[in-house]
């Protein structure tokens, strides 16, 4: 009888010893997993970044054949554009914000040059240019909502039960949100 409980116990033992090894294997791999789509995410706001800084140059150059005398403003984009390449390589979240930020101004200013010659917002290459940027500004959007909804998801397993008794064990913590600097809530204002 002794023999009989004592086995059961060694099964219970085990079983539950069992339990917690492949609960504890699922916990890791899932904050994981959930910090490696909060990651991807990311780089997704960097793609679009990227592209729509790449778009930028076109439009300053069909706009320079028209406003050779407006220098000052295609400066600022070279330099808003420079800003957004060093973030995407290795900046956080704030400074990819923060350069974000940089090149809308810019862009509004190249678009308010643009609004002076109408025979430029007639050309068929501006206008396909705006429609590009258009489209890269919805993607954009949809890019930082997604990276918003992936690092929600994550934070809330950082910091509830159980998830969070093994988040130091697979190296994963909160993340920041992206979020528009001051004064960027709203997207800018531009006339076509």
């Amino acid at each position: 009888m002794i023999r009989i409980v004592g086995a059961i116990v060694a099964i219970v033992v085990i079983v539950l010893i069992v339990f917690l090894v492949i609960f504890s294997v699922v916990a890791f791999n899932k904050l994981r997993k959930q910090d490696v789509l909060a990651q991807e995410a990311l780089g997704g706001i960097d793609v679009q970044l990227t592209r729509r800084a790449d778009l930028i140059p076109n439009l300053v150059e069909t706009v320079k054949g028209y406003a050779t005398h407006e220098r000052g403003v295609f400066e600022e984009v070279t330099a808003a554009r420079a800003q957004v390449s060093q973030a995407a390589k290795s900046g956080t979240v704030a400074q990819k914000a923060q350069a974000e930020a940089a090149l809308d101004k810019a862009l509004v200013n190249v678009m308010a040059v643009a609004e002076n010659y109408p025979v430029l917002k007639a050309s068929t290459n501006f206008m396909n240019l705006q429609n590009q940027l258009s489209e890269t500004e919805n993607q954009l959007a949809f890019a930082r909502q997604y990276y918003n909804d992936a690092v929600s998801t994550l934070n809330q397993l950082v910091i509830t039960i159980p998830w969070m008794f093994f988040a130091g064990m697979a190296k994963v913590g909160k993340r920041d949100f992206y979020q528009a600097p001051e004064g960027q809530a709203t997207p800018p204002t531009v006339k076509f």
